[in-house]
């Protein structure tokens, strides 16, 4: 399978039906936990001496599947689901961060990552330093003694800029630190950045990879190329004394993140995916690349037609010609830029609103990634629990409107918005 192209990856990857009694669709295994064949076997079970299944929270045969087709699809060596995108990202870190260490990120983040780095990890004495991405050197300016790992955004949610992800990693490896890289936006079928030099790859699997709005999910997936024994690591190659001393470089070699991650990550912090919402983000993650085709057409399309529209202050889409990133898209994303669209409201903050108010297939909701298209002013929303300034440093201005362009045909969606428009 490994040689498949990326739409048969999608379908069959981790799903070996001689296991499964032929069943072509992969099984939901709706259970807890697991009869060990004895206590030598459960033993060696938790010993790691031998693979199988323990408890739903560590490991799941359905599981199993998505994060073997997401290790796949990303071109990694594994890969561990969890509960959610920002589940991700909180145990991606906090299962090797420790109280002093430092991160430098891109300020062009989700709120929702943007509010963890800034705000909550403080509290475990994590810091971070955001520098604006769009000059790799300025990852290089704000590392410090301390930094264990620089964090970015391959295309910003919903700044919808395009990092030179390349240009970054290199930095990453001058100082012999991870970057770790969230890909949710751009999605396998359109980016894969370890290609790029990313370490680890984060995604929400609740955007785009389900598509459906119905389950939420995340997984981190590790590219097994970061050498995790260089020093700067000491958790990785001194005895873990919350797993029986177990030195997991010695052990593990390139997988020992992504097994510290389900060990101790998903078994200490608990973000485990429910097997019923994997089985749905498998249905999903099927038809991943020929969805991604139409959201970047959709999106392109509809991005043209805003530009020449006369309530419309401004269009950022990293596809329009016009796009300051068009260089970078020819580079990262020349197959699609994805469904994500921004435009600035003529009126500004209160019109912005009204828009939003007044679209019928755009549904206003905080989400991105649907078959069905979706509209939010982040401003007063997403947001809006940050300060003016972390709100422009995250490329949110008051006038802002996010749209996420679903299947439906493209004129009916134009109309919909010219209804908004008309409106004001």
């Amino acid at each position: 399978m490994s040689q498949s192209k990326f739409a048969t990856k999608a379908l069959h990857e981790g799903h070996d039906i001689t296991k499964t009694q032929g069943t072509r669709a992969v099984p939901l295994y709706q259970s807890t936990s697991y009869v060990f064949n004895s206590a030598e076997h459960a033993a060696n079970l938790f010993a790691l001496a031998e693979p199988g299944y323990i408890y739903t929270r560590l490991n799941n045969p359905t599981n199993d599947v998505l994060e073997q087709r997401m290790a796949s699809l990303e071109g990694g060596i594994a890969a561990v689901a969890t509960c959610s995108g920002t589940a991700a990202v909180s145990t991606g870190i906090l299962t090797f961060l420790k109280a002093g260490d430092h991160i430098v990120s891109s300020n062009s983040l989700y709120g929702g990552s943007y509010n963890m780095l800034k705000s909550m990890l403080p509290r475990f004495g994590i810091t971070t330093t955001f520098v604006d991405p769009n000059d790799a050197s300025n990852f290089d300016d704000a590392v410090q003694e301390n930094t264990r790992l620089i964090f970015a955004e391959s295309l910003g949610n919903p700044k919808l800029d395009v990092l030179d992800l390349k240009a970054i990693s290199e930095v990453a490896k001058k100082h012999k630190i991870p970057l770790m890289v969230d890909n949710t936006v751009a999605t396998p079928a359109l980016l894969k950045p370890i290609e790029h030099g990313a370490n680890i790859v984060i995604h929400s699997l609740t955007k785009y990879i389900n598509g459906n709005g119905t389950s939420m999910g995340g997984v981190i997936i590790d590219a097994g190329t970061f050498d995790w024994s260089s020093g700067k690591f000491p958790e990785f190659t001194s005895p873990s004394p919350s797993y029986h001393g177990l030195n997991y470089h010695e052990a593990l070699g390139p997988a020992a993140y992504i097994a510290r991650i389900r060990v101790e990550g998903l078994r200490d912090l608990g973000g485990a995916i429910s097997p019923f919402n994997a089985f749905q983000i498998i249905q999903g993650l099927e038809t991943l690349e020929v969805r991604m085709q139409k959201h970047s057409q959709n999106a392109l399309e509809l991005a043209q037609w805003l530009s020449e529209n006369d309530a419309v202050a401004w269009v950022n889409y990293p596809g329009l010609e016009s796009s300051k990133y068009k260089a970078l898209v020819d580079t990262y994303l020349p197959n699609g830029q994805s469904g994500v669209v921004t435009f600035g409201a003529k009126g500004g903050f209160e019109a912005a609103k009204r828009i939003t108010d007044n679209t019928k297939l755009f549904s206003l909701l905080a989400n991105f990634g649907d078959s069905k298209s979706l509209i939010i002013h982040n401003a007063s929303t997403t947001h809006q629990q940050l300060t003016p300034e972390q709100q422009e440093d995250t490329g949110v201005t008051n006038d802002l409107i996010r749209l996420s362009v679903g299947l439906e045909n493209i004129e009916d969606l134009k109309a919909d918005l010219q209804a908004a428009f008309d409106s004001l």
